[in-house]
């Protein structure tokens, strides 16, 4: 059974914020609308494409707040290309209207696409970065206009393993999570005298909508489980939990790290045996 599986108990850390997760339709931004929600935060569900997956969200946060005994009516749906400027502008504002204040920006929109290096199409190669990097930074940028006004605030990145571990045949990729790496470290040590925390979540293997190729195959699961020092993929909720710590005041003194949730991936497996010595 998966830690994921099991009846745990829900601290109330996030009681009275007020928190924006991009592409919070499927996967690992649901899974943190829904954490955050649990621990008492207001919700804002951004989203691109289906509006049916977002009104899914929207339930699982209700139904999230209701059971933690918190207000369910101030979530909010938010549709925006993260990618477009003037759709994320509109996004704050349509936000900052309703709320009067933001607390928290969950960056985590993102996709990929495999490709090899050397016939990537340009157009791929544009579009994953605009999503992936340019949309973090779009966003971040209308965040901490509003929090420089409060003098405090909070961004947390979801970044990837492949910040720091090469993937090759996924390069634009790669290259947006490197990206987000050094935007979190530059933007921390920027703001960090004005009371605005910059973090990062780095997951592994998860079992979301994004790595449906393995997930649901037998023999391609092994494989990737394989490689996994803890021997097995991760369930979105327990990355979640990452989030929402960094999210609270237990995390105060923590800006400008990027937590890698990843099951020891980056511990390098393949030299549990000392084979190179």
């Amino acid at each position: 059974m998966q830690p994921s599986e099991r009846s745990v108990q829900i601290p109330a850390r996030l009681a009275g914020q007020f928190a924006l997760i991009t592409g919070a339709s499927q996967g690992i931004g649901r899974a943190v609308a829904v954490r955050f929600a649990r621990e008492g935060a207001s919700v804002a569900i951004n989203y691109v494409g289906s509006n049916a997956a977002a009104q899914e969200t929207l339930a699982l946060v209700t139904a999230a707040s209701v059971q933690g005994g918190y207000d369910a009516g101030r979530h909010l749906l938010l549709p925006a290309d993260v990618s477009v400027e003037t759709e994320v502008k509109a996004m704050f504002e349509t936000l900052l209207a309703r709320w009067g204040r933001l607390d928290c920006l969950v960056n985590n929109a993102g996709i990929q696409a495999p490709s090899a290096s050397e016939s990537l199409d340009i157009a791929s190669y544009r579009r994953i970065i605009e999503v992936n990097l340019t949309g973090a930074v779009l966003c971040a940028q209308q965040a901490l206009a509003h929090f420089v006004t409060r003098s405090r605030g909070n961004i947390i990145n979801c970044s990837s393993v492949h910040q720091l571990i090469p993937k090759p045949g996924y390069l634009a990729y790669s290259i947006s999570k490197g990206g987000i790496a050094n935007l979190t470290r530059t933007l921390a040590l920027e703001f960090a005298r004005r009371g605005i925390r910059v973090n990062a979540v780095a997951p592994g293997a998860v079992e979301t909508p994004l790595n449906a190729a393995w997930t649901g195959d037998r023999e391609k699961r092994a494989v990737v489980e394989a490689h996994i020092p803890l021997g097995r993929a991760a369930g979105a909720d327990e990355i979640a939990a990452v989030f929402a710590f960094l999210a609270s005041d237990e995390a105060a003194y923590i800006t400008g790290q990027t937590i890698y949730a990843c099951g020891g991936l980056t511990l390098f497996n393949e030299f549990r045996e000392n084979w190179s010595s």
